[in-house]
């Protein structure tokens, strides 16, 4: 026990003796001065400030900021702040027009909101508002027209093909039907996945896969806009005569055309239903869409296109195409699978006189008086043509 402590008091003081030998052989640093601006100096106001004081520098306004990035490296949020608080201060940039030298879009509607944006508030409409309330709707839509086919199942009774043909759609109104249905599946289809394929289609899809199919279905949808706009107003002026309502309208709405009943109420033409179809999903819905997608396109002449403009009419866009892709489904469903003989009526421009009579038998006793002919796409005459090759009806 001796012999461990003598060892340790040895190896201590030699380690003290080398520390104060290389203490007293090193050089000895000069004792930093203060800077004359810190220090105390006595001015005599009669002969001025010595020759050698040096007034105290002015704080910078970033020295904050820059120590902020020395202790907090990453921290952003001081210059984002003051880029919201400068307002829309445009800054300098090569790009030609209207804001783009504007880095954020400031949005003070709201009381308090100083430091909210636009583009924030607009975001969040459309993923908080928009798109699940407009995908709850759309499937609603879709699971309320199926318990009805399931309950009620295809409506309409079948009708021999023998006997007279009265012709419902000339070609030219079933050419302007179809480019229109068909331009509008392609646009529901493409604007649905650009919509909800981020939350449906992505997470087993994968980004490389999704990201081509959603540019394609873009630019699909650009194209296609243009054809839509163009064959809805020939849908409109050609349909218009026929889809004014009338008094007679309003019994039908009341009975709810008898789609819950036995049997369906007399109409002309066409019914109320079809009338609301008209008026309020091809007409207002259908030239809302067309009127926001020509913005969105950059298709209206003189306009600026602001990015406040951008925003607005994307969000009149999308409401007005859900709502018009929830009357659309019913109307798609009526006229294939929900009714007998509507699709082929469609297809080949023909009904039977006992389909005319089931469904629209104001219109078909016109059609026995005179008063409208049975055959539009040729001769105006009350003449019917003759019948078609016989086939069962849908």
């Amino acid at each position: 026990m001796k012999t461990v402590f003598s060892r340790w008091l040895a190896i201590g003081l030699l380690g003290a003796a080398s520390a104060l030998a290389q203490a007293q052989t090193a050089p000895v640093a000069a004792p930093v001065a203060e800077p004359a601006a810190a220090q105390a100096v006595a001015v005599d106001p009669a002969k001025g400030p010595p020759a050698d004081f040096v007034a105290p520098a002015e704080p910078k306004a970033d020295d904050s900021n820059a120590a902020r990035g020395k202790s907090q490296p990453g921290n952003n949020a001081p210059f984002w702040r003051s880029v919201r608080e400068s307002g829309e201060v445009a800054g300098i940039t090569n790009l030609p027009g209207v804001e783009k030298g504007v880095l954020i879009q400031r949005f003070e509607t709201y009381p308090g909101s100083s430091h909210a944006t636009a583009g924030e508030a607009w975001r969040q409409v459309r993923n908080r508002v928009i798109i699940p309330y407009g995908g709850s709707l759309l499937l609603i839509v879709l699971v309320a027209i199926g318990i009805f086919y399931a309950t009620r199942g295809t409506m309409g009774h079948e009708h021999p093909e023998g006997g007279k043909r009265i012709e419902r759609f000339t070609p030219f109104e079933r050419s302007a039907h179809w480019l229109n249905a068909i331009a509008f599946v392609l646009l529901g289809v493409s604007g649905l996945v650009m919509a909800f394929g981020k939350f449906l289609l992505l997470p087993w899809m994968g980004h490389t896969l999704f990201g081509w199919i959603t540019f394609g279905l873009k630019t699909m949808h650009n194209f296609v806009g243009p054809l839509f706009a163009v064959s809805l107003l020939v849908i409109l002026l050609t349909f218009l005569k026929d889809n004014v309502p009338r008094a007679w309208d309003w019994l039908w709405l009341k009975e709810a055309g008898g789609l819950f009943g036995g049997q369906e109420v007399p109409s002309h033409r066409f019914n109320a239903g079809e009338k609301g179809v008209f008026w309020i999903g091809a007409f207002v819905l259908g030239i809302t869409v067309v009127a926001s997608g020509l913005v969105l396109d950059h298709l209206i002449p003189n306009m600026l296109y602001t990015r406040g403009q951008m925003q607005v009419a994307h969000m009149f866009h999308a409401a007005a195409a859900v709502l018009m892709l929830c009357i659309i489904f019913g109307h798609i469903y009526i006229g294939t699978v929900g009714m007998r003989g509507a699709y082929k009526a469609m297809r080949t421009g023909y009904v039977s006189e006992g389909w005319a009579k089931e469904h629209h038998e104001l219109w078909y006793d016109d059609i026995k008086a005179g008063k409208i002919p049975a055959q539009r796409s040729g001769e105006s005459s009350a003449s019917t043509p003759a019948p078609l090759p016989t086939t069962r009806e849908a």
